[in-house]
């Protein structure tokens, strides 16, 4: 698939603002839609909308199928009447900057379960026609995942490598008991998958008619304790009782000295390609269903992977492991047709990566504030762009916000960006903003912070660290502050209108030579 040259924002529902403490897919995300629509804007992308684990990291989820029924809005089930208004009224968590997530999903919890409770007893033929239709659709991992979520909470949220044996081997009576014990559970967990759902393909639909396209994110890994490692152990790294022997992560980089230990279970890949990658088709299909197009976290792992043994502390001690490369995108583009995906091809390149990416005409990423480190050569300066087939940002959550990173650049980075940008650095977010705007990328995205001229404070992310991370919201006001008419001139004066997109002059005039 070719993308269009368009503009958009990077930004994840859980930043919105609204009175619950945490970001939903209600009325804060459709007044945050118009803001794209009427700064000229078509592209939306997200981080993963997985059911978040432990430190609420959107790349650490129990599914990666399942969504995060967190982001249910609790104002749109009682405009459904699974909700009284007595109940919500007088919910105020103060607005802030940041998501208060225990005290949100405490307060969601009682919401849903009063709501869920609702929708069993008031369920009409027509809801359960609908329901059975999404459990249908959906049957791959969705009993799977209700039964682990319910027996993830009976034993207090305690990986499920800890968990009973029977249930933790899924013996065939363990299933069975277990489904039996906690069916309450099961069938609240059913419930709040089939409305997390309905709600986001609403929201995507809602886009969609604004001419705004969604990219999600696919992590290339899957948390040790989700129901994915659980139901299939088989295609993961675990032994027979489900402890991890090897895990993914990279060595010393730009981010860590020690590299990054991510401690997700590596894939056995041998025994996923006998059985056609099925898991991996499945997964692809579900964020298709969810996604207009997906970006691809570390595509590189696909053609070569940092293994380390789980027994290590740190990163230093691995390897690169050939990973599928080829066999797996062909397999799935032979099932899924021509789909439309970014490679995350960031890190240290090989030639057989590039050749993994360009074989399938995937846009890779270039990140502004990688690009003034060096020399004049740099492949993220724009300049040095040999393809238009790429998506340009200046910096993505796992960096500082702009204004954050050039205030603790060096003295000499500091210089070259002024120079490259003709500055003086007192507004570099907008000008890293017009640079990658007026470059050859196919797609220019830009997180909201930058939008927003804010500092490091606001951040969403610091790699390495497993707390304090992925809490960033704005306010209202923040939103109505940013500064339209200059964004809206960048897309214009950059030919990323796509409403207004003005044709190749050069074409056209070739076009009407011929005709004649």
């Amino acid at each position: 698939m070719n993308f269009k040259r368009s503009a958009g924002t990077l930004v994840h529902p859980t930043s919105f603002p609204t009175r619950y403490g945490i970001g939903d897919l209600g009325s804060s995300a459709r007044q945050f839609l118009h803001f794209l629509a009427e700064t000229d804007q078509s592209v939306w992308q997200i981080l993963p909308l997985g059911p978040t684990g432990y430190g609420n990291s959107p790349y650490a989820s129990y599914s990666a199928f399942a969504g995060n029924h967190y982001l249910i809005s609790p104002d749109i089930l009682v405009e459904k009447g699974l909700l009284e208004y007595a109940d919500v009224q007088h919910i105020g968590i103060p607005l802030s900057t940041e998501v208060t997530y225990e005290r949100s999903f405490e307060l969601k919890d009682r919401l849903f379960r009063k709501a869920a409770s609702s929708y069993y007893e008031k369920q009409t033929a027509e809801d359960k026609k609908a329901f059975t239709a999404f459990k249908k659709q959906n049957s791959y991992w969705l009993e799977d995942y209700a039964l682990f979520m319910a027996c993830s909470e009976f034993h207090g949220k305690q990986p499920w490598n800890t968990w009973d044996e029977d249930i933790r081997k899924r013996t065939k009576d363990g299933i069975k008991k277990w489904s039996k014990k906690l069916k309450t559970e099961v069938d609240f967990h059913l419930w709040v998958q089939f409305e997390f759902f309905s709600q986001w393909l609403s929201l995507k639909n809602y886009a969609n008619g604004l001419g705004i396209q969604v990219i999600g994110d696919i992590p290339i890994f899957v948390d040790h304790n989700s129901s994915d490692v659980w139901s299939h152990p088989e295609y993961f790294e675990v032994d027979e009782n489900g402890n991890r022997l090897l895990v993914a992560g990279v060595p010393p980089d730009y981010f860590s000295e020690t590299g990054q230990l991510w401690g997700n279970p590596l894939y056995r890949w041998k025994v996923l390609e006998k059985d056609n990658f099925s898991w991996w088709i499945e997964r692809f299909k579900q964020m298709f269903h969810l996604f207009d197009s997906i970006r691809v976290d570390h595509f590189r792992g696909f053609d070569a992977y940092w293994e380390i043994k789980a027994s290590e502390k740190t990163a230093i001690n691995g390897r690169w492991v050939k990973g599928p490369a080829f066999k797996l995108f062909d397999t799935i583009l032979k099932e899924l047709g021509n789909i439309p995906i970014i490679a995350e091809d960031l890190g240290v390149l090989t030639t057989s990566v590039i050749a993994l990416r360009d074989k399938y005409n995937f846009p890779g990423m270039k990140i502004l504030q990688f690009a003034f480190a060096d020399n004049a050569g740099n492949s993220f300066l724009p300049h040095n762009y040999n393809t238009s087939n790429c998506v340009v940002y200046s910096g993505t959550h796992d960096n500082d916000t702009t204004l954050g990173w050039y205030s603790q650049g060096t003295e000499l980075e500091k210089h070259r960006v002024r120079e490259y940008t003709r500055s003086s650095g007192n507004t570099i977010n907008w000008e890293l903003i017009r640079l990658g705007m007026l470059s050859n990328a196919v797609m220019a995205i830009f997180p909201l912070q930058d939008y927003m001229n804010l500092g490091t404070a606001h951040r969403m992310n610091y790699p390495g660290t497993s707390s304090g991370n992925w809490k960033w919201r704005f306010t209202p006001e923040m939103l109505k502050n940013v500064d339209a008419n200059s964004l809206k001139h960048f897309i214009a004066i950059s030919n990323r209108d796509i409403k207004n997109q003005a044709p190749d002059a050069n074409i056209v005039e070739m076009e009407a030579e011929d005709a004649n």
